[in-house]
C-alpha cells in the first residue's frame, strides 16, 4: 500500500509540474486525479498545495538571472522597483481573499464536479478571449502601471475556485488589458512565486499537527518530481503561446471537463 502511495505521489508531482504554468488548472487536475486514484495523502489537501511549491522553485531556478538582477537593482534601478511593485500589487487580492475564504474553499469547492465544470467554463472563456484580444500595449512587466497590476491580481482571485486556473485567470486578464502574450505568461510565472509560497505556508500552518513522517516523505517525492517537470515546461510554454496562442488549452480544458463529468455521472 505504501509503495502504491509513492507511485501516486510521483504521478501527481509529474502532473503538477506539467500543468502549474499552463492555463488548465494544476489544482483541478490534482483533485481529479485524487478522485480517480483514490489517493489518501496528508490531511487538509496539504500535499496538493505544497508540491506546487516545487513548481514555483523551478521558476526561481529558470529565471534566476532575471530575479537576481531585480533583487540587486532595487536600490538604484527604477525598473527593478517597478517590477517588484507590479508583482506585489497583483499578489495582494489573492492573499487577502485566500486567507479569508480558506476554510470554505477547502471544504466546499475542492470536489471533482466543481472542478470539471470550471474546466469547461474556463475553456470556453479562453476561446472567446482569443477572439477579442486587443492590440498589445504593454511589452514589459517594468512598464505596468499600478492599476493594471492590481486588476490582473483581481482576475487571479477567480482561481480560488479549483479548476479555474491561477495562471489562466491572470493571463487572460492581462491579455484583455493589452499585455503582450509572452509578457502575460511570464508575469503569471513571477506572480505565482509569492501566491503559492503564501498558500503553502498557510496550509502547513493549519495542518502540520496532523501530519506524519510518511506524509512528509510523500510530499518530498511529489515536490521533487514537480520541480523537475515544471523546469522543463516553463521555457517551452513561452515559445508555444507566442506561436499558437492559448486556444489549444481551451479545447483541452473542455475535453477533460466533459470526460470527467461523464466518468462521474454516467
Amino acid at each position: 500500500m505504501l509503495i502504491d502511495q509513492y507511485l501516486d505521489a510521483i504521478l501527481l508531482g509529474l502532473v503538477e509540474g506539467v500543468t502549474e504554468f499552463l492555463p488548465v488548472s494544476s489544482t483541478g487536475h490534482l483533485i481529479l486525479l485524487d478522485e480517480l486514484l483514490g489517493f489518501n495523502g496528508p490531511p487538509g489537501k496539504v500535499f496538493e498545495v505544497v508540491i506546487q511549491l516545487g513548481a514555483i522553485l523551478a521558476i526561481c531556478v529558470v529565471y534566476f538571472s532575471r530575479l537576481w538582477s531585480v533583487a540587486t537593482g532595487l536600490r538604484n534601478d527604477p525598473a527593478a522597483r517597478r517590477f517588484v511593485v507590479a508583482v506585489l500589487l497583483a499578489f495582494l487580492p489573492a492573499m487577502a481573499l485566500g486567507a479569508g475564504l480558506h476554510g470554505y474553499i477547502k471544504s466546499v469547492l475542492f470536489n471533482p464536479t466543481i472542478v470539471s465544470l470550471a474546466l469547461i467554463v474556463g475553456g470556453v472563456a479562453i476561446l472567446l478571449v482569443e477572439r477579442v484580444i486587443p492590440p498589445a500595449r504593454y511589452h514589459a512587466i517594468e512598464s505596468f502601471p499600478a492599476p493594471l497590476a492590481l486588476k490582473i491580481g483581481l482576475c487571479q482571485c477567480l482561481a480560488l475556485i479549483p479548476g479555474v486556473s491561477r495562471s489562466g485567470a491572470s493571463i487572460l486578464g492581462a491579455l484583455l488589458m493589452g499585455v503582450d502574450r509572452k509578457v502575460a505568461a511570464e508575469f503569471s510565472f513571477f506572480l505565482a512565486v509569492p501566491t503559492m509560497a503564501g498558500a503553502t505556508a498557510y496550509d502547513l500552518y493549519k495542518n502540520w499537527r496532523g501530519m506524519s513522517i510518511d506524509d512528509g516523505a510523500l510530499i518530498v517525492v511529489g515536490f521533487v518530481v514537480a520541480f523537475v517537470a515544471a523546469a522543463l515546461v516553463v521555457k517551452t510554454l513561452v515559445d508555444f503561446v507566442g506561436r499558437y496562442g492559448f486556444a489549444p488549452f481551451g479545447w483541452y480544458r473542455i475535453v477533460v471537463g466533459v470526460a470527467m463529468l461523464a466518468l462521474l455521472y454516467l
